[in-house]
């Protein structure tokens, strides 16, 4: 059973940090891309960044430079830096797995999300 479960979120000052974790089971880590999602209040998902294979990619221009994700094959688990936060980026963050970055939103596997809430 294809399992992707989130941790890390919670409430944090602007210009602060956080580390979300993705642990993944029920598939074969390497062979999938892993992606940070994101809704906030109101708003469409948006896919943030993505790692499949040897190579990542950030698709979310706002978060440009101050998001890094990553991934430990070991642990079967995907990470996301989150640096000098801002109040917009407040949202529920979800990973997601599929075959490729660009069908993770319409049909990739999700994790049920963590909150992260960016406020003075």
């Amino acid at each position: 059973q294809v399992q992707l479960v989130e941790s890390g979120g919670g409430l944090v000052q602007p210009g602060g940090s956080l580390r979300l974790s993705c642990v993944t089971s029920g598939f074969e880590f390497d062979d999938y891309a892993i992606g940070w999602l994101r809704q906030a209040p109101g708003k469409k998902h948006d896919v943030v960044s993505c790692i499949a294979g040897k190579s990542s990619v950030t698709l979310l221009e706002s978060v440009e430079g101050r998001f890094t994700i990553s991934r430990d094959r070991s642990k079967n688990t995907v990470y996301l830096q989150m640096d000098r936060l801002k109040p917009e980026d407040t949202a529920v963050y979800h990973c997601a797995a599929d075959l490729n970055c660009g069908g993770l939103i319409n049909y990739g596997v999700w994790g049920q999300g963590t909150p992260v809430t960016v406020i003075s």
